[in-house]
């Protein structure tokens, strides 16, 4: 008797534990009452300052959707967890959240980690909406051409960036020769920088050099002297602002005080901390919103994120926010929380008023929207244009 009484208790023990754990228990809809998303981001790691400012943007949401009564009856849950900033940890954790039952898996924030998780979700029939996953395979496989059924994203894509940024250094930098130094081991550096080159030239421009580095290097005074020989109008680094921070700085310690100008991935104060408040004068970069844009709807994202987290938001904390938005969106018009349903109603968006940009998902499951032009003046961020897409 005793032995069956063991086995009997653990089993009551073990079915205790699983009640207690709540929104990790993998309950969800009618049993739970909740509808749980899942985020997977980079929390710690090399690029955390993206994810962990995504989260904030994506709880914010969150509690005002809840506020307001929750979709279809039932509040949001978001069950975020930390890819490490490490392709393999985010294959790992979609697997994670998968198995607790999410609708949805928001991010990650980064497209090498977003292609990580693409064959686990499409496997699991789950949508993914990256908020920041910029290069155009992650919805659209470029050996193919065919679009990734399950794969969505909030952000623009890298060839309109990269077009945006040639655009506004012809037209509004006046540059009529750049360099492009450009991350060999990056997808993101080297898509923003085929598209810059491709558009710069188009509009009259001449690229005089392209230099490359990887990201592990530190040191890249030999490089830039070899740049500052040529006296390029504007040097353009499409990357990350870890590397971007530490070009900055040794180039204007090199005297090179030319136009510097690249994409969304300098969007964090800590590329400022990297390169110094006065080094980013001169400084610009694409994004897909600025917290100065006089738009009331933005006014008041940015009143609403300052007063529960004390900072501004970044680009990636509005699209973060936007994203639970648009998922909720989705699922209302889907009248269900099935993901597939929630797959279809994603691809039929329409005129979605985002804090981003209003935005319609077009046939290849990227958002058609406005980017900005942010010009950095003693490492503020200040907002410089806005310009809207031609299609």
């Amino acid at each position: 008797m005793k032995k069956p009484w063991s086995v009997v208790t653990a089993l009551l023990l073990g079915s205790a534990l699983l009640t207690a754990c709540g929104s990790g228990s993998g309950t969800t809809g009618a049993e739970s009452g909740t509808i749980n998303l899942g985020a997977n981001l980079e929390l710690s790691g090399q690029v955390s300052a993206y994810g962990s400012s995504a989260k904030d943007g994506m709880q914010l949401a969150v509690d005002e959707i809840n506020q307001a009564g929750g979709v279809l009856g039932k509040k949001l849950n978001l069950i975020a967890l930390d890819n490490q900033s490490d392709t393999t940890q985010s294959t790992t954790i979609a697997q994670k959240l998968i198995e607790q039952k999410v609708v949805a898996i928001l991010g990650p924030a980064t497209t090498g980690n977003t292609m990580a998780e693409l064959n686990v979700a499409t496997d699991a029939k789950i949508p993914i909406i990256t908020p920041t996953g910029t290069a155009a395979k992650i919805t659209v496989d470029p050996n193919t051409g065919k679009v990734n059924e399950y794969a969505f994203r909030t952000c623009f894509i890298d060839p309109f960036q990269g077009t945006v940024g040639a655009d506004f250094a012809r037209k509004d930098l006046n540059a009529k020769t750049a360099v492009l130094y450009v991350a060999q081991d990056s997808d993101y550096a080297k898509g923003l920088a085929d598209a810059f080159k491709k558009e710069f030239e188009k509009q009259g421009g001449k690229v005089i050099d392209s230099e490359q580095y990887t990201s592990t290097d530190s040191d890249f005074r030999v490089t830039l002297t070899r740049i500052k020989s040529m006296n390029p109008d504007l040097l353009y680094i499409p990357n990350y602002y870890q590397d971007v921070g530490k070009i900055i700085k040794q180039a204007r310690e090199l005297g090179m005080n030319q136009p510097i100008l690249g994409g969304d991935g300098y969007d964090s104060d800590t590329l400022v901390q990297i390169a110094g408040a006065k080094n980013t004068n001169n400084v610009f970069f694409t994004n897909h919103y600025s917290s100065d844009d006089p738009d009331q709807k933005i006014q008041d994202f940015v009143k609403k994120f300052q007063a529960k987290y004390n900072r501004k938001p970044d680009g990636f904390a509005a699209l973060g926010y936007d994203t639970v938005r648009l998922v909720a969106d989705a699922i209302k018009r889907a009248g269900s929380t099935d993901p597939v349903k929630i797959k279809d109603a994603l691809a039929q968006t329409k005129n979605f008023d985002a804090v981003t940009g209003t935005m319609s998902i077009d046939a290849q499951h990227n958002p058609v929207k406005a980017a900005v032009v942010i010009e950095m003046k003693d490492g503020k961020q200040v907002f410089r244009t806005k310009i809207q897409p031609t299609t």
